[in-house]
């Protein structure tokens, strides 16, 4: 992101799925700050504040508009083991977003185009050995590391590594260890 990239309200709108409208009404009640046009009357918003607005409110930062991609796609079907991911995460200071799904993730990951990726193994419907499959296939994912974490068994977490998973986490797992391996894949 350059100081100087602007959004329209409805480049904004697009970002968070709500109409341009919506937008101006936050800008009106001073919630995202913005500027007019000279003559024109048309708001613009400056991404670093747009990006600042989305932070504030805990909503996704789309991989393009973020300086330093930050974002983590937690693929996980137990809403319990995601909420614990999610939280250790978010306090440390990464933005995150659930998927309880393979096909969900598939969508968010389009969306959002995150730095690291998070996965479960162990999934109803499109697995996670499908998943990682998919990522490693598609060259707009290729930057996207990928931690398993798992409660398969070993040979399934090695076969994981083999399909092109950065690093395994078996569950259960110590919270300090979960970080450790997010922050080293992030900064390989």
């Amino acid at each position: 992101m350059t100081e100087l990239r602007v959004l329209t309200t409805g480049e904004a709108a697009k970002y968070c799925g709500v109409t341009f409208r919506t937008v101006i009404r936050w800008i009106e009640r001073g919630r995202l700050k913005a500027y007019k046009l000279p003559g024109r009357g048309d708001h613009r918003i400056r991404a670093d504040d747009f990006v600042a607005f989305l932070r504030e409110n805990q909503m996704p930062v789309p991989g393009d508009l973020a300086d330093d991609n930050r974002m983590i796609l937690v693929i996980e079907d137990q809403p319990e083991m995601a909420a614990a991911i999610r939280r250790v995460l978010k306090r440390a200071g990464y933005d995150v977003e659930v998927a309880a799904d393979g096909f969900v993730a598939g969508t968010l990951l389009s969306q959002l185009k995150p730095c690291l990726i998070t996965l479960d193994l162990k999934m109803p419907g499109i697995d996670g050995h499908q998943v990682l499959t998919y990522v490693r296939e598609h060259e707009e994912h290729a930057q996207s590391k990928v931690l398993v974490i798992s409660a398969e068994t070993p040979e399934g977490l090695e076969r994981a590594l083999q399909n092109g998973a950065n690093d395994i986490l078996p569950k259960p797992f110590d919270n300090n260890e979960l970080l450790a391996k997010v922050e080293r894949l992030i900064a390989e």
